[in-house]
């Protein structure tokens, strides 16, 4: 039996948190959800019974937890999360604020464990766990030299505002959380720009790609994080060179049976991993799987998953559960 808390429990992936905690086999003994003020006083709903949400403050984790489960943003996570630690929690962050703090495990069950040498565990990007789930089994096997990712990416990864953005587009109002109207368009920018050109987004995917893989700096990784008018499940086109020779049947038996994919690979009757049908599940669906004509040892593989899920609050679930397996 464990108590968890949920940290950002009205947003769009904490709600999905207390949805996917509730699927899952773990024995919640209680359960705590907790948000800004402004969110207090709401009721919601866990394994059929009411739970008030709870202001968020400094006393918050005084109480006996297990687990906090953080979705509220980098900035409460910073305040708050070492708070939850001192007092025995093991906090499991969705914001980037820990990801690349090197005392922190970047964690996607999948691929590694967590060491625990601290209480605070981050979850990746949502792009990235996708993107890592089926380039573990392969990096096993053949060792990765180079990846370039193009992704796709729905307005649920913008959180409510995003996903406003897109459906009030269609009746011609103007955009409140991107620069440009998202309907009808797409944008080539996610997160803010850096002094490389590069943004944010795509920093966390090379940068957390490689600390989940262990991949040392003679790996090249690059991203260009392209958000669509699509409201739920990431796609990213991964273009992939090996270290060893590969065939095309050796990678697609791989991803076939790797742990967390699910192989859609058959275009000539038009099959291969869509977000409409990727949503709602935690799997990562991957296909279009061929060798890339330009370079040896290189292959693309078309990656979907549902980002709110295993891109967020599946992957946070996974990792408690990966936790109290092992207790």
């Amino acid at each position: 039996m464990a108590i968890f808390a949920i940290v950002g429990a009205t947003g769009v992936v904490g709600t999905k948190m207390i949805e996917r905690l509730a699927e899952s086999n773990l024995q919640v003994d209680k359960i705590y959800m907790m948000a800004s003020s402004r969110s207090a006083g709401k009721v919601l709903r866990f394994r059929g019974e009411d739970v008030v949400v709870e202001e968020l403050n400094e006393h918050s984790f005084d109480k006996d937890i297990d687990y906090a489960l953080f979705s509220a943003g980098g900035s409460t996570s910073l305040q708050y999360a070492e708070i939850a630690e001192k007092n025995g929690v093991i906090v499991i962050d969705n914001s980037s604020a820990w990801r690349m703090d090197p005392e922190i495990d970047l964690i996607v069950p999948e691929c590694n464990t967590p060491t625990l040498n601290r209480k605070i565990i981050a979850n990746p990007n949502c792009s990235t766990i996708q993107s890592v789930v089926p380039l573990k089994p392969l990096n096993d096997r053949f060792g990765i030299e180079r990846i370039t990712y193009t992704t796709y990416q729905a307005v649920s990864g913008s959180g409510q505002g995003g996903i406003d953005d897109l459906l009030n587009g269609q009746r011609g109002e103007a955009p409140k959380k991107y620069p440009h109207p998202i309907y009808n368009n797409v944008l080539p920018h996610i997160d803010s720009f850096l002094e490389n050109g590069y943004t944010k987004e795509e920093m966390k995917m090379i940068d957390e790609t490689k600390k989940i893989l262990s991949l040392g700096d003679d790996v090249n990784i690059t991203a260009t994080c392209v958000r669509v008018p699509v409201i739920n499940s990431h796609a990213v086109e991964i273009d992939v060179s090996f270290k060893k020779d590969a065939s095309l049947e050796e990678v697609r038996d791989i991803l076939k049976n790797a742990p967390g994919v699910v192989l859609v690979d058959n275009p000539e009757n038009n099959e291969y991993p869509i977000p409409t049908e990727v949503t709602g599940h935690d799997e990562v669906y991957v296909g279009r799987i061929r060798k890339d004509i330009s370079r040896p040892r290189s292959f693309h593989i078309w990656c979907v998953a549902d980002n709110i899920r295993k891109g967020a609050a599946s992957n946070a679930v996974q990792i408690a559960e990966l936790l109290e397996s092992n207790r």
